[in-house]
Order: structure tokens, then C-alpha cells, then sequence
């Protein structure tokens, strides 16, 4: 089966999702506005990861789109009042990546309480033969503070529970169906908090919510994990907290402005650090592919989207 159906590429995806996309449209991969602007009204779908998004600015260049595919469930950079002016359906890929993204939560945390990348780096460098490491945290009786409990926080705290830690959770309401208590109060949980785990979703309704108050609140025995999006943080205020020991440290698989991150980072050794690998595995990004061009084909097709978002 093929539409032929014409497609705007803003990523690249993996091989497989690839040769698929290429067989069932005809596709365009994006590189300047510029050369869009020949094939610009051809265009009546686009396939895009979760951080890269549309642009406003190009989906304006675009009079005859019909539809935007994410690979991945952030929608914050597109301008999803402008698709719903124009009748634009969005879809993303919701309910595939939650174990991963949970699973990389956990990791982050064991990480940054265990020590385990500076004790990794410390048995290579041959120090182990004369002196012995610090001592790390226990990770049973730690406060474990989510903050956002969608799908995504609600699998971290599945996680936590087998570990032995207390839980509470942030969110803008409360979700009656878990046992796990609520706090209205985001600087109150922050307060109450060993570690605190980012799973809000991005946009301007999130942004630099992590800012100085929440984490001087945090503490200097805290620890910050983000596997949400760089916005939700405000950096310069985490570098001052991290540079300062105003937190204890924190593990972070988004930033702003990624992949070219603040270069402070680098030098700090309170930071666990990653590549915005959350949902990363082969097994996650093919369900993820094929799920966003599934829903490419029902719209064209004429048929609903199956993960829709507008």
C-alpha cells in the first residue's frame, strides 16, 4: 500500500523507519526554508521527532498541510493553536516510550546515589590500587518527589516502590487511582524531598519551574533528576546550585539548548549525564516509528488517527 502522499522529513529516523517512510510517501527531507519553499505546497504531512517539533515558521511555509506525526510525545514545540486554526491533526506516539523513559529515571537515580560513573571512572584511572573511594547513599528510606504523575511518573513510582522509598508526587490534580500521596505544593515537596524526579510534560506552562527556591528547598543532601525537558529547568540556577553544593548533585538526560549543552556541565563531577537517551533502545524507537507512520497512513487512509493529540 502506498499514498504517495508527500512528507516533510524534520528528523532523521532510524533505517528501518526510514525505508518504510520512503515507500509508503514520497518523501522530503527538510533542510532550509529555502529549498522547502519549491515543494513547499506539495506538502500535506509531516514527520518529526518530539524535540525537534514544527516550527511555527515552517508550518507556515506549508498552505496544504494536513498533518503532523511526532516521534514522541512532547508537543511543546509546535504551535498547537495554529494547527487547530488551520484544521492541522496532530498525532504523537503516547503509551510507547513510559517503561524506557521510567527505567532511565531509575537509572539516573541509582547512579547518582550509588556513584557508580565516578567509581567507574575511578577504577580506570588506577586509583583504586591506592586509595579507596567515598562512601556513596543508600538508596532504601529515600523521599522520592515526582513531579508531573502521567503516565510516565506513574511507571518511575511503579519503579521506586521495589526499592524501598517513600513517595510523593506533584501534579495539577491528583490522581485518586494510585496510592502514592499528593502535594498540591511544588516548593513543598521539594522541602519534604531526598531526590526529586522530573516527568512534567515541557511548554510554557513548565518552564523553569526547577528554578533557585526549589532548589535551595531541595537541599544540599538533594539530588535533581530530569528526564522530562530542559525547559523545566532553570540551568543557570542549577549550575549555581550544583557549582555551590547547594544540591548534592543530579542526573540529567535533557537540557536546554541540547545537544549543544552549557559547557559547565563538563566540569562538574556531581552530575550523572546524558544524551536525551531516555526512550533510546532499538526495541522503544521501532514501536515509536512505526506507531508515527501508522498514524500517517490512517489520516491519509481517512481514517482517525490512532494516538491523536488534535
Amino acid at each position: 500500500m502506498s499514498t504517495n502522499a508527500d512528507i516533510l522529513l524534520i528528523d532523521s529516523f532510524p533505517a528501518p523507519i526510514d525505508t518504510r517512510l520512503k515507500t509508503l510517501f514520497t518523501t522530503h527531507q527538510f533542510t532550509t526554508p529555502q529549498e522547502l519553499s519549491t515543494i513547499a505546497p506539495r506538502i500535506r504531512g509531516v514527520a518529526t521527532g518530539g524535540g525537534s517539533g514544527l516550527p511555527l515558521a515552517i508550518m507556515n511555509l506549508l498552505p496544504n498541510l494536513e498533518v503532523i506525526s511526532v516521534n514522541g510525545v512532547g508537543t511543546d514545540q509546535i504551535d498547537l493553536a495554529a494547527a487547530q486554526a488551520r484544521n492541522i491533526r496532530v498525532a504523537t506516539t503516547l503509551g510507547t516510550l513510559n517503561d524506557d523513559v521510567a527505567d532511565m529515571a531509575l537509572s539516573l537515580m541509582l547512579s547518582s546515589l550509588r556513584n557508580t560513573v565516578q567509581n567507574d571512572a575511578f577504577v580506570r584511572s588506577g586509583q583504586w590500587s591506592t586509595q579507596q573511594p567515598p562512601l556513596a547513599r543508600t538508596v532504601r528510606g529515600r523521599k522520592v518527589g515526582i513531579v508531573g504523575f502521567g503516565n510516565i511518573g506513574q511507571a518511575i513510582a511503579h519503579r521506586a516502590a521495589v526499592f524501598g522509598v517513600e513517595m510523593a508526587y506533584f501534579n495539577s490534580r491528583p490522581r485518586p487511582e494510585s496510592a502514592v500521596r499528593f502535594e498540591p505544593n511544588l516548593l513543598s515537596l521539594a522541602e519534604w524531598a531526598d531526590v526529586l524526579i522530573l516527568a512534567v510534560s515541557g511548554g510554557p506552562r513548565s518552564a523553569n519551574m526547577i528554578n533557585a527556591e526549589i532548589l535551595q528547598a531541595l537541599g544540599a543532601d538533594g539530588i535533581l533528576i530530569n528526564i522530562a525537558r530542559g525547559t523545566v529547568v532553570d540551568e543557570a540556577a542549577l549550575l549555581h546550585a550544583l557549582k555551590n553544593n547547594t544540591i548534592a548533585g543530579a542526573g540529567l538526560d535533557v537540557f536546554q539548548n541540547e545537544p549543544t549543552i552549557h559547557p559547565e556541565f563538563f566540569t562538574l563531577q556531581n552530575t550523572v549525564l546524558q544524551a536525551h537517551q531516555a526512550s533510546a533502545t532499538i526495541e522503544t524507537r521501532t514501536v515509536m516509528g512505526n506507531l508515527m507512520i501508522d498514524n500517517l497512513v490512517a489520516h491519509f487512509e481517512g481514517k482517525p488517527l490512532l494516538t491523536p493529540i488534535l
